[in-house]
């Protein structure tokens, strides 16, 4: 018997130094879409925690395609009880997404280990959405959809039997060239999806449809909200909300940060007493005002909340600030948290949340020695945390035939279709629009949120790009800043947040254009049409300290960007006099006053501290409503104005619904083409019954024309 057990011993450790080899198996699964399996995929997934549905119809609608790549020159081995994986790489492609990254666009030539974790100032994989997703020049995008720390060589490391190998004639490089995307996957195996293009923008618009769809927030989602100070009481913020209506300022949302609660740091997610006697009349009022309450929370449960008792079982080995961590892959803790939140919050009216803290720092969170009832590893459920939290969330205001927009600091693969929009501690203008540039490949939402700024330019520049983003934010909930903290300035401040105003029904159908089409609604240039700008390559100067090798740097189009199919935003940043904007193929448009800026080269705008630099594409339409502090309300029918920009015709599909509800999904939403040619514009007529909140005599602009 001994023997017998040692025999089988010994095979088993054999087979764990095994490395087997093979070629993936593809399947198409939806239109474009194919799937291949890895080894034994793990029953804890990053898109299984998503749960999200493909979006068939909507992906059957895009441009057909073949598969992409050589099945030949993709390879697959297990060996040490991890996933090799090896995808072809052309010398001239570049790769994009690989993560929430702030300070590079072109990926390839990197090394990454993509771990959640707050952003740590570097592009190394560590971030706030860690998506194993890359999408390439050449028109697809791969997705491994595994819940591990996953290393990605992105075109670093040239194998000995490439078929490619460096010219030895050549002068001898430091990072000769790669013809491969290699990963590790530290699991037994692993989901992989190929998205087909034919264009990066098609592949980006199936992931995003794969997962169900963008997420098309309530209109008031997409007004001004500011996030009041720690301990603010009840009075405290009416009395705020009603300053910015003395000042003639937007707000549609306020955020109420961590002083609400009981106990927080841990959390109780329950009323403080003293700062808040009364939720009910408090949400009540605001609402009375027209203004909906979003409260913050963190995930860890404190001993003297409710929760704590019945959650203890359900929860892991380790705590958060002496709070419990809840395992959300069970069932049974995601129950107990939705009847604690849908009795204590979402019956009173409140409107979402801020779920913070769910993203890093490895001194905080739970290590990765600790265990979880589910069976679930530690780092599984790091990586999974924030989509679990959103798809829980998501749900509850789902059952309540209600849209939500909140704020996460963890996301990942498949968060396509959640409610939620990314931000964080760091705090650079120019990383922040690089995020932001970023975000459009990977099927997530991030702000470039405003908490402070050293002069009044600087303020004045940072709340031009936050009107410019997902979510238009002031986060003040450490030194209670106000729009109008530099009265210089507040003129300025409150021009560009009426802008964003007026821009809703253009910001809006771009939304519904993410929801139904999968287009994300702030883009990267690269997923333009008529983009021909490419990296260029420079030689650096050798030095025995700072540059023992020369290396390649590549400049990057990281501080611009699309919103919509429309309109580029160029902003600027504190100090600066003048910048270049690159223009893609076709005329292009000044926003402001349709006069001609450019096609296909690189322009240079200077600096006016009253304007945000915007370009519209001939034949651009764009359609406005008049300045407004707050979001339509439904039944409302506002005037419409429609600028038209350019010579060439033009239409757009201006998009609206009741702005509130899901109704949308069941048919209750307009959608009607707008048209300009030769001097003239017209409307479809929105279909009898459906939510149309425009009426139907249209302001037509034609801005070239002014402009001549």
């Amino acid at each position: 018997m001994n023997i017998r057990f040692s025999l089988l011993l010994l095979c088993a450790l054999l087979c764990l130094h095994t490395s087997l080899s093979a070629q993936l198996q593809w399947r198409e699964v939806m239109p474009g879409v194919w799937k291949g399996t890895a080894g034994t995929p793990e029953k804890i997934t990053l898109l299984n925690i998503a749960a999200a549905r493909p979006d068939s119809a909507a992906l059957g609608k895009l441009p057909s395609s073949t598969f992409p790549l050589d099945p030949d020159d993709i390879s697959m081995k297990l060996a040490d009880g991890k996933v090799y994986l090896r995808f072809p790489l052309e010398r001239n492609e570049q790769l994009f997404g690989l993560g929430l990254n702030f300070k590079t666009v072109n990926q390839r030539g990197r090394v990454s280990q993509l771990h959640m974790d707050h952003y740590g100032g570097k592009d190394d994989g560590r971030t706030h959405a860690p998506v194993p997703l890359y999408i390439s020049s050449r028109g697809y995008g791969v997705l491994v959809d595994a819940a591990r720390y996953i290393t990605v060589y992105a075109g670093t490391a040239v194998r000995t039997d490439t078929k490619n190998p460096p010219n030895g004639n050549k002068q001898w490089e430091s990072q000769p060239y790669s013809d491969a995307v290699e990963m590790l996957v530290p699991a037994a195996g692993a989901e992989v999806y190929i998205f087909a293009g034919p264009t990066a923008m098609h592949a980006v618009q199936r992931y995003n449809l794969f997962n169900g769809g963008g997420y098309l927030p309530p209109k008031w989602g997409l007004g001004f909200t500011q996030r009041v100070p720690t301990l603010y009481s009840q009075q405290d913020i009416i009395r705020e909300a009603k300053e910015f209506e003395a000042h003639n300022f937007p707000l549609d949302f306020i955020g109420v940060e961590p002083g609400w609660h009981s106990m927080s740091y841990p959390c109780t997610f329950e009323w403080d007493p003293n700062r808040f006697p009364d939720p009910q009349g408090f949400i009540n009022n605001l609402a009375a005002m027209g203004v909906k309450a979003n409260l913050w929370i963190n995930p860890y449960v404190s001993p003297k909340s409710s929760l704590y008792a019945p959650l203890k079982p359900l929860s892991g080995s380790h705590t958060v600030w002496n709070g419990l961590v809840a395992d959300f892959t069970l069932p049974k803790a995601k129950a107990l948290f939705r009847e604690h939140f849908l009795k204590n919050h979402i019956a009173l009216g409140v409107s979402g949340y801020k779920m913070d803290e769910n993203d890093g720092y490895d001194k905080w969170l739970w290590p990765d020695v600790a265990t979880f009832p589910s069976g679930t590893s530690a780092e599984q459920m790091r990586q999974v945390y924030g989509i679990a939290m959103q798809q829980m969330t998501d749900e509850w205001f789902r059952e309540q035939n209600q849209r939500t927009y909140g704020l996460v600091r963890a996301s990942n693969a498949g968060a396509s279709r959640f409610p939620y929009v990314i931000y964080n501690d760091y705090y650079s203008h120019p990383d922040f629009i690089t995020a932001l540039v970023n975000s459009s490949f990977i099927g997530v939402l991030w702000t470039p949120e405003v908490r402070a700024s050293k002069s009044a330019e600087e303020w004045v520049r940072r709340m031009q790009s936050v009107c410019f983003s997902p979510m238009a934010m002031l986060n003040a909930w450490a030194d209670g800043t106000k729009p109008w903290s530099f009265p210089e300035v507040e003129t300025a401040v409150q021009e560009v947040a009426m802008l964003r105003m007026q821009l809703l029904p253009y910001i809006y159908s771009t939304f519904a254009q993410y929801r139904f089409e999968g287009k994300p609604p702030f883009r990267s240039m690269n997923l333009i049409d008529g983009f021909a700008f490419t990296p260029q390559l420079s030689g650096g100067k050798l030095d025995a300290t700072l540059n023992p090798y020369e290396a390649k740097t590549r400049s990057e189009l990281k501080d611009q960007y699309m919103m919509g199919d429309n309109m580029i935003v160029a902003p600027f940043f504190a100090g600066d006099s003048s910048r270049k904007v690159y223009l893609p193929a076709g005329k292009w448009y000044d926003f402001y006053t349709g006069e001609l800026a450019g096609e296909d080269g690189v322009i240079t705008v200077k600096a006016r501290l009253d304007r945000i630099p915007l370009f519209v594409r001939d034949g651009g339409l764009i359609p406005m409503i008049p300045p407004r502090r707050q979001a339509p309300k439904p039944g409302e029918v506002l005037p419409l104005e429609v600028r038209v920009y350019g010579s060439a015709p033009g239409n757009f599909p201006l998009y609206d619904d009741d702005g509130n509800t899901f109704d949308f999904e069941r048919g209750q939403y307009s959608r009607v083409l707008l048209k300009a040619a030769n001097g003239k514009g017209s409307m479809e007529k929105p279909a009898a019954g459906k939510p149309f909140g425009y009426a139907p005599k249209i302001k037509w602009t034609f801005m070239t024309a002014q402009a001549k």
